[in-house]
């Protein structure tokens, strides 16, 4: 059987990555160009920025790709591209790039949303098991999503505000933290207490989230404590703040594992990296006897492996593009 070779772009946000991947599992070159010590001096990413650096980085990631791959243009089956969401001015660097090589070289161009990019990212522990669930945790998605096959994707419920990403970067710059606040917000709270006392966010019987009352609770927390010249602890309000979260997303996983019955959970998204989360979901995965997958720390934020491996399975199932397709800031996961 012929091997697939899938090329992979990746510009959403603020990293332009471009990779090689064989068959969906094997990932042969995945470089990342990330703009982190760009925004660090805005605390936060700024758009216009980002589309800048996306041009100027753009051919030289995918130079570097195809020569640690040791491939060619010619060895590339299909160009797998993530058209959204994400920032348009971003999304559209990386389409156009995925355009000029897919009439060039004559190659299909394979859309690829976002999110199920971040999905398929733990192909690389191994390949999908289905009926699975998808806890998507990112800086702009919190969803659980149902799959019972490949790109059938149906939600469940997601944020109807806040994203849970999104939200850990904010209350990180409120207590002093650099951009990017999530992975030290993180740090922060292995070393503290939940002595904090912060309300449960939209506490109920259904698959949503909402952040929004989280974070400004916490605001209020920090302001009222400084307006009071008291100490703040920042590794205890850290730790009262992850606990919260952490125990509204398995509280919710929970539920849709049991009333889907369903024996594989994958997380997916940049906050799967959290250190904190990743344990719990652990510890769920042994209470219910359900198989858990947490994709490699090095696929969890994006790239264009996840991508890349997202694309070979819609290219199995013939998903094409052709060259009209446009990039979208909102859309709805397909």
């Amino acid at each position: 059987m012929k091997d697939t070779y899938i090329l992979g772009i990746e510009s959403s946000c603020d990293e332009t990555s471009i990779s090689i991947v064989k068959n969906g599992v094997e990932c042969l070159a995945n470089i990342v160009s990330s703009q982190i010590d760009i925004h660090k001096n805005y605390g936060g990413v700024v758009p216009e920025i980002a589309s800048r650096e996306h041009i100027k980085n753009i051919t030289v990631v995918l130079d570097e790709c195809f020569k640690k791959a040791n491939l060619t243009m010619k060895d590339i089956d299909a160009i797998a591209i993530a058209y959204g969401p994400g920032l348009i001015g971003s999304l559209l660097v990386g389409l156009e790039a995925a355009k000029t090589l897919s009439y060039l070289y004559e190659k299909p161009l394979i859309p690829v949303h976002h999110i199920a990019g971040h999905i398929y990212a733990n192909s690389f522990l191994e390949p999908l098991t289905f009926p699975l669930l998808a806890l998507i945790v990112s800086g702009g998605h919190t969803e659980l999503v149902f799959m019972k096959d490949h790109f059938s994707f149906k939600k469940l419920g997601g944020t109807l505000d806040d994203a849970v990403g999104e939200c850990y970067d904010k209350v990180a710059r409120v207590i002093g933290l650099s951009y990017p606040g999530g992975p030290l917000l993180d740090q922060l709270a292995s070393h503290g207490k939940a002595t904090y006392s912060l309300p449960y966010p939209l506490d109920d019987d259904s698959y949503n989230f909402s952040f929004s009352g989280l974070k400004s609770a916490v605001i209020n927390l920090h302001h009222h404590i400084l307006q009071k010249g008291e100490t703040l602890n920042r590794e205890n309000l850290a730790s009262s703040f992850q606990k919260v979260v952490i125990d509204t997303l398995i509280k919710k996983t929970k539920k849709a594992l049991c009333e889907t019955k369903c024996k594989n959970l994958i997380v997916a998204g940049g906050v799967s990296a959290n250190q904190g989360l990743r344990s719990a979901v652990l510890e769920l995965g042994k209470e219910l006897d359900v198989k858990v997958s947490i994709p490699p720390l090095a696929y969890c934020t994006d790239n264009g492996a996840m991508v890349a491996s997202a694309g070979y399975y819609a290219y199995k199932l013939g998903r094409r593009a052709d060259l009209y397709l446009n990039s979208k800031s909102q859309e709805e996961l397909k």
